[in-house]
């Protein structure tokens, strides 16, 4: 196996606990790829790649405690209103053709839960991209982590930074715009999931999901 080149690196110093990130330009589509490989199977790191630029992202604890909760909060909300979705994950979303790929922090198919129910591959070139990732942002990408998402045709992404979310549609012009309400959950306001978010050491987890699936219950169009 041949060396992989590592050339001018940009190193950003870890600020509280946001983790740590580093940037390496000029890394062919190949050894992306190869990377990829080598490190799939540490769940911590992050790797975004845009077109000759990759970074790594080390994830510290209070980004994956937020990913959780979000997401978790999500799955509750779709349940509770009866709405069908399939989560992926971090999966990799990667093109070679757009020379771009990276991992959200979860993603879901909502709209297009049909054709990827059960499935445990994707095929980018025939596939659906996810119709709604979750991305926290506790730490900022060195890379336009939107902007691949915009390449990849994402119709939907939540951004959380500890105190809101806030949702960007993608438009015919292959621009996202700031959105006060989620294409998905129309009637639910969104600012009422950040309370539930919030880390909470006098009830357990399950009571927190819980009373959030209580709150959402009156955005339900029939009662059950």
């Amino acid at each position: 196996m041949s060396a992989i080149a590592i050339t001018n690196p940009i190193v950003r110093p870890p600020a509280g606990r946001s983790g740590q990130e580093l940037c390496l330009p000029h890394v062919s589509w190949e050894d992306y790829e190869r990377l990829g490989e080598i490190f799939r199977d540490r769940p911590n790191l992050r790797m975004t790649y845009d077109r000759g630029d990759l970074e790594f992202m080390t994830l510290s604890n209070e980004h994956e405690f937020y990913k959780k909760v979000i997401s978790r909060l999500l799955e509750a909300a779709l349940d509770e209103l009866g709405i069908d979705y399939y989560s992926a994950g971090s999966v990799t979303f990667k093109r070679q053709d757009l020379d771009r790929g990276l991992e959200p922090d979860d993603c879901f198919w909502i709209a297009h839960e049909q054709i990827m129910r059960g499935r445990i591959d994707y095929n980018p070139a025939s596939d659906p991209p996810p119709d709604l990732v979750i991305e926290v942002e506790v730490s900022r990408s060195v890379l336009n982590r939107i902007g691949i998402y915009a390449a990849l045709k994402v119709p939907e992404i939540w951004r959380f930074d500890r105190s809101k979310i806030t949702v960007l549609r993608l438009e015919q012009s292959g621009m996202y715009v700031e959105s006060a309400s989620s294409p998905t959950l129309l009637d639910v306001p969104l600012n009422g999931f950040v309370p539930f978010s919030v880390p909470d050491t006098s009830k357990p987890t399950s009571q927190v999901v819980r009373e959030f699936r209580s709150w959402v219950a009156q955005y339900r169009k029939e009662p059950r």
